[in-house]
């Protein structure tokens, strides 16, 4: 994942790539690929939204419960850690699908805003419904 980051950092930091994004209309991969990343970012704060009102209402569901009874804070927090490498790595294999070119990092980041786009439903479906 890492890898990725520094990647993308080392495309940003380009001097044409200084300039502001046309995401409206890109005409560019590198264009491209920082309009991907920025619709991920987005996608992760909608994300960290979603998961507060989701841990918050686990803790609800949590109040009362004795030391030695399962908490639903606990197992939606330890599926969202193993959720994490799951979306990462699954969307590094999809990026593979143009290795070593040029789209293979815009690949990895429309893969990472789809998934998290998708777990944020899951998420605010559990805070909303429970």
């Amino acid at each position: 994942m890492r890898y990725w980051v520094v990647c993308l950092s080392l495309l940003m930091a380009t001097p044409a790539a200084a300039q502001t994004l046309n995401c409206a209309d890109p005409q560019t991969q590198v264009e491209m690929t920082g309009c991907a990343a920025e619709a991920y970012e987005a996608a992760d704060e909608d994300l960290n939204l979603a998961w507060g009102m989701a841990i918050a209402q686990a803790r609800i569901l949590d109040q009362g419960l004795g030391a030695d009874e399962v908490k639903t804070s606990v197992i939606l927090r330890d599926a969202q850690r193993a959720w994490i490498p799951f979306r990462d790595k699954a969307c590094e294999a999809e990026s593979l699908l143009a290795r070593g070119g040029s789209m293979q990092n815009m690949l990895f980041y429309i893969c990472l805003e789809r998934l998290t786009r998708a777990r944020t439903e899951e998420l605010r479906f559990f805070g909303e419904v429970n």
